[in-house]
């Protein structure tokens, strides 16, 4: 009885060893962070630089990557966060809430604070409703475009085949979980729209192509990959948008400098001017040179 109680304990023991040196032997998290130069973050596994773009593997085995331009990429972190856990597809939707106090008001004065019919008079301009979500949500309204022009080539009218509706591709039960009556309208499906996407990049740590890939395939599928799934128009979705968004970034930085250089031109301008004005015109010694003649000899008085 003794030597069975030593043996049991010995092989509980071992287990125990076993499962740690399993545990020690893998690293707790492989994964980096690339950070991206408009702030947003992608999560890899690893990554192979291709000449001007740099793939980030999604996944350890390949299966899932995305290709970013190199310069975009400012840096890469260890990812010091945990795993996501695989959620049933029942509980997919659980994360869309009710947006912030901050939130709320900016969209109380927007004047839509509610997606339902359309409101009487002129429709505001497409831009504005774009701002004005974005400003609510705090999101980028040039990654909101980006998305709309994916989803639906700023056609307000757009049906998919599998029935999403609107500007931002909306299905009707994630519409009328965000509150929005009528698909069409584009204050409604723009702000449901900017909602979702911003609870999306909530959930996954403001990781833009989890939440862009979530956005194109439901959240159920990126959990279920770990990252984007091996579908090919999702890829493609991805790589679009943040190919497009990343554009619109690298053309205003750089016309924004382009504007600070040339007024730096313009502050240098009136001194080089001055300068060159007075570097031309004639000294005192020019304008009153003296008369070449002869020497006057005056004789002193006897």
């Amino acid at each position: 009885m003794q030597a069975r109680r030593i043996a049991t304990k010995a092989g509980a023991l071992f287990f125990v060893l076993a499962v740690a040196v399993a545990l020690l032997a893998r690293p707790a998290t492989a994964a980096e962070l690339a950070i991206l130069r408009n702030g947003f973050t992608i999560r890899h596994e690893h990554r192979l630089m291709m000449g001007t773009t740099t793939r980030l593997y999604l996944a350890a085995d390949d299966s899932n990557f995305t290709d970013v331009p190199t310069d975009e990429i400012t840096g890469y972190e260890k990812d010091l966060s945990l795993p996501v856990p695989v959620l049933p597809p029942a509980n997919s939707r659980a994360f869309i809430a009710a947006p912030s106090v901050s939130a709320k008001s900016e969209f109380a004065k927007s004047g839509f604070a509610k997606s339902g019919p359309a409101q009487s008079g002129p429709a505001p301009p497409l831009n504005e409703v774009v701002n004005i979500a974005s400003a609510a949500y705090h999101l980028d309204p040039d990654l909101v475009n980006s998305v709309i022009h994916a989803e639906s080539g700023f056609n307000a009218h757009a049906v998919s085949p599998k029935g999403a509706r609107g500007l931002m591709q909306l299905m009707p039960g994630t519409a009328s979980q965000l509150g929005v009556n009528d698909s069409f309208d584009p204050q409604a499906n723009v702000t449901g729209g900017s909602r979702y996407l911003r609870e999306l990049l909530e959930r996954y740590d403001f990781d833009l192509v989890k939440a862009l890939a979530a956005y194109n395939a439901g959240p159920e599928r990126v959990e279920q990959y770990r990252g984007v799934p091996p579908f090919r128009e999702t890829r493609a979705y991805v790589a679009r948008i943040v190919h497009e968004y990343n554009t619109k970034k690298t053309a205003q930085e750089k016309a924004a400098k382009q504007k600070a250089a040339s007024a730096r031109a313009l502050s240098k301008a009136p001194n080089k001017a001055a300068n060159k004005a007075a570097s031309k015109a004639p000294s005192r010694a020019q304008r009153a040179p003296k008369p070449a003649g002869t020497t006057v000899a005056v004789e002193s008085p006897r």
